[in-house]
Formats: C-alpha cells, structure tokens, sequence
C-alpha cells in the first residue's frame, strides 16, 4: 500500500518583500536625489510592509477551528456499546498558534531589530554629513565707499581660509544706490556660469590701476566696465542684470544675499534666479532655492531635476 506522500509546509511565494525592498531603495536613493522620490519611497515600504506583515501573521490570527469533543457511554465487564458515550470530559483550551509559527515571528522580528540596529547608524553617518553644518558665513567686503555707484567692481576672496583656494568665489559687485523705500540696493552676481558652472568673464576693460585688498578676508577689489557677461566654455551670453541672453544657460546668474553692517558690505547666503525684470534697484528677482547649474529652477522642467543637497 502506497503511503501518502508527505510535503514540508512552506509559505506560498510572496512579491510584498520585493514591494518593500524597492521602497527601501527609493528611500535611500531620494535621500541624496529628491525628497520627491523619498516619499514615494516611504509610502510604497509602508504599504508593502504592512501587507507583508499581515501576511506573515496570518496563520497566528486565524481562529482556532471549533473540536467535538468525543462521547461514548460507559459499560461494565466489557468494551464500550455502540453508541454508548464516554463520560463528557471538559473542553480544554486549544493553542492560537503553534511553536512553529511564534519561533519564524520572533525570528523575523529580532532579525529587523538587528538590521535596524546596524542599518540606521550607518545611513546617519553616510547621509546626515551632507545635510547638517553647512551653513554659509557672512563674508566682509569691505566698506560700502569702496563699491561706487552705477559702476562694477570683481570682488574676489577665499569663503574659507582654513581651507585654500579651493574655497576662492569671484563676485560681480554693482551698488544701485537707494531703493524707492530709502533702502541700500546692490546687484551681487555670482561668477559661476548657469550651463555647467565655468567661470564667467566681464565683458568690458578692467582698472587694473583701481584694485585694491581689503577687510580680514582679503578681498581683491578691482573696478570694471561692464557691458555684459561671457562664459568662455560653451558660449553663454548675460546682459549686466545676470539674465540669459544667449548660449546653453538654463536660468539667470546665481546671487547672494547681502547686508550693510557699521558702513561694510556683507555676503551672506546664495540663491538661484531664474530671471531678472527691470535694471538695478527697481529690478524684480525671481528668487530660488540655490541649485547646481543646469538645474530649471521654475516651470515644469524644474520637476524633472533632483533636489540639491544642501552646502
């Protein structure tokens, strides 16, 4: 006689660890891309997860299955009659779950418990580095007298000395005057060409006889007449406002923020454009989150651009 054949009893295949292996994966990839794709990320690993989850626990909240307990009747000098019941014995309770079942549970969960125990350290001191303590200093450039009005001046110094001339930013510094409000106004232009980041020259004469070094920083100031802006890579064009004109530019120069402390021009942090309406202290800037160049920083094509990791 053939005896059944006997199988191991092994969960069904499952696609819901797939689901939340991606959603783990978005998560970390959106970390330095996008904070878009991060909460895609979250959101499909919640789900999935919790899909997964209830999966898992599905035979331990399943109800028990309902047991008649056996009867047969007591009867003297031999076996039990047919039909005859043994005395009624008490119910007893009935396990929810086998060993089986709470082993694979407490296995799975002090698994996670370890894999979140060396997994979210490591993705603190890999990712948070890039997040935190990049704050921008406020950079003196010098007295205010220095900066005449209507006129350019190259200012160029080290944003951190400690760490050299890789640190070295070129400013295109124009002071405005007074806004309609009796406010100072200067036009702060950043030398980085809005393509892929070369450096942009002035289009005009340099008063080499006018430079000068000034301040803590040491900042080289020297006069210039300008016409205009040039990127000598790929041919980028800017008007004096820091507006695209011509060439591969997505948007407008990059600025800085400034500040007028005891008469001295401060740098503080730096912003993209996207453009520039009107000429000097009447201009209207369309003002941005700093972006890498070739970066959109308005209308739809700005969606399709991660988002910048703060410096």
């Amino acid at each position: 006689m053939n005896e059944p054949e006997h199988t191991p009893h092994l969960p069904p295949p499952s696609l819901w660890p797939i689901g939340f292996a991606v959603g783990i994966a978005l998560i970390l990839v959106g970390l330095v891309l996008s904070y878009i794709v991060a909460v895609v990320g979250v959101a499909i690993a919640v789900a999935f997860g919790f899909v997964w989850a209830k999966d898992l626990t599905r035979p331990v909240r399943a109800p028990a299955p309902e047991v008649e307990p056996e009867s047969r009747r007591l009867t003297r000098g031999g076996p039990p009659a047919e039909g005859d019941a043994m005395p009624v014995m008490e119910e007893e309770e009935i396990a929810s779950y086998s060993r089986n079942t709470f082993l694979s549970a407490a296995t799975l969960g002090l698994g996670a418990a370890i894999g979140g125990l060396i997994t979210v350290p490591v993705l603190g001191f890999a990712v948070l580095p890039s997040f935190v303590g990049q704050e921008e200093q406020d950079v003196e450039l010098g007295p205010i007298d220095d900066f005449p009005e209507g006129k350019f001046v190259i200012a160029t110094y080290l944003e951190d000395e400690t760490v050299g001339e890789v640190t070295r930013r070129t400013m295109f510094i124009r002071n405005n005057g007074r806004t309609a409000d009796g406010l100072p106004s200067f036009t702060t232009l950043y030398s980085r060409c809005a393509h892929l980041g070369c450096p942009v020259q002035p289009n005009g004469l340099l008063d080499e006889a006018g430079k000068k070094t000034v301040g803590d920083h040491k900042v080289e100031l020297t006069p210039v007449l300008v016409t205009g802006f040039g990127c000598p890579c790929h041919g980028g064009q800017y008007d004096t406002e820091g507006n695209r004109i011509a060439g591969p530019p997505v948007r407008a120069l990059d600025r800085a923020e400034f500040s007028i402390k005891d008469g001295k021009l401060f740098l503080g942090k730096f912003f993209s454009v996207a453009q520039v309406e009107g000429a000097g202290a009447r201009a209207r800037i369309y003002k941005y989150g700093r972006q890498v160049p070739g970066v959109h920083v308005d209308g739809p094509s700005a969606w399709l651009y991660p988002i910048e990791v703060p410096r």
